[in-house]
Protein backbone atom coordinates (compact mmCIF):
# COMPACT_ATOMS: atom_id res chain seq x y z
CA UNK A 1 0.00 0.00 0.00
CA UNK A 2 1.59 3.30 -0.74
CA UNK A 3 0.64 6.63 0.58
CA UNK A 4 2.42 9.89 1.17
CA UNK A 5 5.53 8.80 3.02
CA UNK A 6 6.13 6.33 0.31
CA UNK A 7 6.42 8.68 -2.22
CA UNK A 8 9.82 8.10 -2.96
CA UNK A 9 12.52 9.49 -5.40
CA UNK A 10 14.32 5.98 -6.98
CA UNK A 11 17.60 8.01 -7.71
CA UNK A 12 18.34 9.69 -4.77
CA UNK A 13 15.40 8.52 -2.21
CA UNK A 14 14.10 11.95 -1.42
CA UNK A 15 10.67 12.51 -0.85
CA UNK A 16 8.82 13.30 -3.96
CA UNK A 17 6.64 16.37 -4.47
CA UNK A 18 3.33 17.29 -6.04
CA UNK A 19 4.10 19.91 -8.93
CA UNK A 20 2.36 20.75 -12.34
CA UNK A 21 -0.11 17.55 -11.97
CA UNK A 22 2.73 15.08 -11.51
CA UNK A 23 5.19 13.94 -9.30
CA UNK A 24 8.65 15.88 -9.16
CA UNK A 25 12.05 15.58 -7.09
CA UNK A 26 13.59 18.61 -5.80
CA UNK A 27 16.43 17.48 -5.11
CA UNK A 28 17.52 15.79 -8.64
CA UNK A 29 15.55 18.26 -10.61
CA UNK A 30 13.42 15.74 -12.36
CA UNK A 31 10.31 14.35 -13.34
CA UNK A 32 8.95 11.00 -11.48
CA UNK A 33 6.15 8.74 -12.57
CA UNK A 34 4.10 7.14 -10.89
CA UNK A 35 3.03 3.46 -11.74
CA UNK A 36 0.97 1.05 -10.53
CA UNK A 37 1.21 -2.54 -11.06
CA UNK A 38 -1.21 -5.63 -10.98
CA UNK A 39 -0.86 -7.72 -7.43
CA UNK A 40 -1.71 -10.91 -9.52
CA UNK A 41 -0.83 -11.00 -12.88
CA UNK A 42 1.53 -7.83 -12.94
CA UNK A 43 0.19 -5.92 -15.52
CA UNK A 44 0.50 -2.07 -15.50
CA UNK A 45 -3.25 -1.04 -14.39
CA UNK A 46 -5.60 1.79 -16.05
CA UNK A 47 -6.27 4.36 -13.28
CA UNK A 48 -10.35 5.08 -13.52
CA UNK A 49 -11.65 8.30 -11.73
CA UNK A 50 -15.08 8.66 -10.61
CA UNK A 51 -17.16 10.62 -8.48
CA UNK A 52 -14.34 11.64 -6.49
CA UNK A 53 -12.46 7.88 -6.05
CA UNK A 54 -10.06 6.36 -7.82
CA UNK A 55 -9.89 2.61 -8.49
CA UNK A 56 -7.90 1.12 -10.96
CA UNK A 57 -8.43 -1.84 -13.53
CA UNK A 58 -6.48 -4.77 -15.26
CA UNK A 59 -7.04 -5.33 -18.37
CA UNK A 60 -5.58 -8.43 -18.19
CA UNK A 61 -7.66 -9.73 -15.67
CA UNK A 62 -10.49 -8.03 -16.54
CA UNK A 63 -11.74 -6.62 -13.44
CA UNK A 64 -10.85 -4.25 -10.81
CA UNK A 65 -8.00 -3.82 -8.13
CA UNK A 66 -8.33 -2.56 -4.82
CA UNK A 67 -5.81 0.21 -3.97
CA UNK A 68 -4.79 -1.02 -1.38
CA UNK A 69 -3.22 -4.46 -2.90
CA UNK A 70 -1.74 -2.67 -6.45
CA UNK A 71 2.31 -2.54 -6.50
CA UNK A 72 3.34 0.67 -6.85
CA UNK A 73 6.72 1.99 -8.33
CA UNK A 74 8.09 5.31 -9.08
CA UNK A 75 10.57 5.68 -12.66
CA UNK A 76 12.25 9.30 -13.68
CA UNK A 77 10.16 10.42 -16.67
CA UNK A 78 12.13 9.99 -19.78
CA UNK A 79 13.11 13.49 -21.10
CA UNK A 80 11.07 14.48 -24.36
CA UNK A 81 13.09 16.68 -26.96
Amino acid sequence: MADKAENICPQCSSILNWKNQGYFCDFCQQDVEKQVFCPDCNEQLEKIQACGAANYFCNHCNELKSKSRVKVQFQIRAETH
